[in-house]
């Protein structure tokens, strides 16, 4: 089985899940996003925002493959690049920090080592550009696959909380972490993203 981890750019945007390609609610503020969904324009806006953000600042998600199939994807940018940002309670996202904006693995390849190969592909590339930590917005009362992380999750892979809310905490992860994960914290970054996928429907992608 080939397993490959490739940074997302416009020629493989289209690999995301449907409702994912055209989901634009990080990359957009409510206001925006709410007529950009009016209109039908999510999809270009999708693209017209990695188009900016790998043009000014670099690579934006990583996408996984197997065997040449679209497995599963992570998204992250700096908080200036994500408008939605600025709506939660607990922000603003801590300048020398990288937003972690969403994750999402197909059901039929969870337990395979994807999830973990994805996350910390994006920690390691991030890494090396210089970037301190990754924060995320998460989400107490998360039940089914959304735009957002569960905390649970984001706890048991070396998150922290550092702005407390009932609803939407904001949680940090030192880069220099990476370094010392353990096979535990590995399974656990598996169950992150495989736990966010449901049942697969015979025909279609399922999307975030």
């Amino acid at each position: 089985m080939a397993r490959r981890i490739v940074n997302i750019t416009l020629d493989n945007l289209s690999d995301l899940p449907p409702k994912c390609r055209s989901c634009v609610f990080w990359e957009l503020g409510p206001a925006s996003r709410g007529r950009a969904t009016g209109t039908g324009d999510s999809e270009l806006e999708k693209e017209s925002w990695v188009s900016s953000v790998l043009l000014e600042w670099g690579s934006c998600g990583k996408l996984a493959y197997v065997d040449g199939v679209p497995a599963g994807y992570t998204l992250f940018a700096p908080p200036q690049y994500v408008p939605r940002a600025a709506a939660f309670p607990t922000s603003p996202v801590s300048a020398d920090a990288v937003l972690f904006m969403t994750a999402h693995l197909l059901s039929e390849f969870a337990g395979g080592g994807i999830g973990r190969m994805l996350v910390q592909a994006m920690a390691k590339d991030l890494t090396r550009r210089g970037v301190r930590a990754i924060e995320a917005f998460g989400d107490r009362r998360w039940e089914s696959p959304a735009c957002m992380l569960p905390v649970d999750y984001l706890l048991a892979v070396g998150f922290k909380t550092i702005r407390p809310h009932h609803r939407y905490p904001r949680l940090r992860m030192e880069l220099r972490t990476v370094l010392t994960w353990r096979e535990d914290v590995e399974v656990a970054l598996e169950r992150l993203l495989g736990s966010m996928t449901p049942a697969p429907v015979t025909g279609a992608l399922r999307p975030v």
